[in-house]
């Protein structure tokens, strides 16, 4: 199902997790914040949306991290009955991918939930006090076509580092819903 994302509560507090990566390793938010913001991803492995931008969204990052914005993306998505999107097929993704970010799974999916997240993807974009600025898509490249693209999350995310707000003019992202249990 096609989902489009809500709007925003600009402004609202990251709320904290500590989560394990795929390889069972422990990633609490508080040691990815910096004072250029920090960017959250809801992805999945199976989703053609999040599948059409993977490539995208790695070489983004790495542009974010270049710049001192942590990135984490989260796989909230039931994987008992979707099992593609299982930890062991996430570190797979990851290095098809790759993504050089922490690739964190949300097992109770209780991460999704106290972010609001709907879909994947869904991407949430914060200062460096940990206050939403940006809930917005990738870029506005179509399915299957990037050839030409505004990269409007990394255009956004460096306006936080730069200034701590976020751009008033957002398109929300869309995608598939997450899977809830």
């Amino acid at each position: 199902m096609l989902l489009d994302t809500p709007t925003p509560d600009f402004g609202a507090p990251a709320p904290h997790f500590r989560l394990p990566d795929a390889h069972g390793v422990q990633h609490d938010l508080k040691d990815h914040l910096g004072d250029k913001g920090f960017l959250i991803a809801f992805i999945c492995n199976h989703c053609p949306y999040v599948i059409a931008i993977a490539e995208r969204l790695a070489a983004d990052a790495k542009c974010l991290e270049r710049d001192g914005v942590g990135v984490l993306a989260i796989m909230s998505n039931d994987y008992d009955s979707y099992p593609a999107d299982a930890p062991d097929k996430m570190i797979a993704f990851a290095d098809k991918y790759g993504f050089d970010f922490p690739y964190l799974v949300d097992a109770d999916q209780s991460v999704a939930r106290a972010y609001g997240a709907v879909c994947t993807p869904d991407f949430f974009g914060f200062n460096g006090t940990g206050l939403l600025q940006y809930r917005g898509r990738l870029d506005d490249a179509r399915m299957g076509d990037a050839t030409q693209r505004t990269p409007e999350l990394l255009i956004a995310m460096r306006m936080i580092a730069d200034t701590g707000q976020g751009p008033s003019d957002q398109m929300p992202s869309m995608g598939c819903s997450i899977k809830w249990r």
